[in-house]
């Protein structure tokens, strides 16, 4: 998909503004003058960044609720999914926290929320900090085993847990022993067909 093509989704079928939009132009901006110097999104993805970056990110603001008080990114890398998610968040009192271990990553997360005033803080490894999120949000961090001890250990309240994944992702679950206040539903991507969406509700 073209850049042109994929504006159009954001704005007609996934409701980002025009303000959204170039808020996620200058991102780009930023992200592809930093990646000279660090290491931050794959070399090979800088190309279709607007597909593989963003729109996959976008995608996932469907499923969330805006109205809820806390959303943590665990493994934000470079914003992925959670800066673009902060982009488009209206709700004052809707927060975006992004966990971020690489100090040069935080670094360059905090630099994007100052220069664009995303509403949106960095916190470094997940396991220094107690969750308390309503929302999880997940995209290449760790295998969905790993992701819900997190939530099992750290993250008391009832949330909702969405991850983004590979074609593998009903195999990854059927390997999962899943206690009963845990219950799923897969979406496909929009980006790729083989990418799928998992969305945990649990209780």
């Amino acid at each position: 998909m073209q850049q042109l093509e994929i504006i159009n989704i954001l704005q007609n079928n996934l409701k980002f503004n025009a303000n959204d939009v170039e808020k996620l132009k200058k991102f780009i901006e930023i992200l592809l003058f930093e990646n000279q110097k660090h290491n931050l999104i794959g070399k090979s993805t800088e190309n279709v960044i607007w597909e593989r970056h963003i729109l996959d990110s976008a995608q996932i603001v469907n499923f969330i609720d805006f109205k809820s008080s806390l959303l943590a990114d665990l493994g934000s890398g470079a914003g992925f999914p959670g800066l673009v998610l902060a982009i488009f968040n209206k709700n004052p009192n809707f927060h975006v926290k992004l966990y971020e271990k690489s100090p040069i990553k935080r670094v360059f997360l905090k630099k994007v929320i100052k220069l664009l005033s995303i509403k949106a803080d960095v916190a470094n490894n997940i396991y220094d900090h107690p969750l308390k999120a309503n929302i999880i949000v997940s995209r290449a961090f760790k295998k969905l085993e790993e992701i819900l001890k997190i939530s099992r250990e750290m993250n008391k309240k009832p949330h909702k847990i969405i991850i983004l994944k590979g074609k593998n992702a009903q195999e990854e679950i059927n390997r999962l022993s899943l206690t009963t206040n845990y219950s799923y539903k897969i979406k496909n991507s929009i980006t790729n067909t083989d990418s799928k969406i998992i969305i945990f509700e649990v209780t």
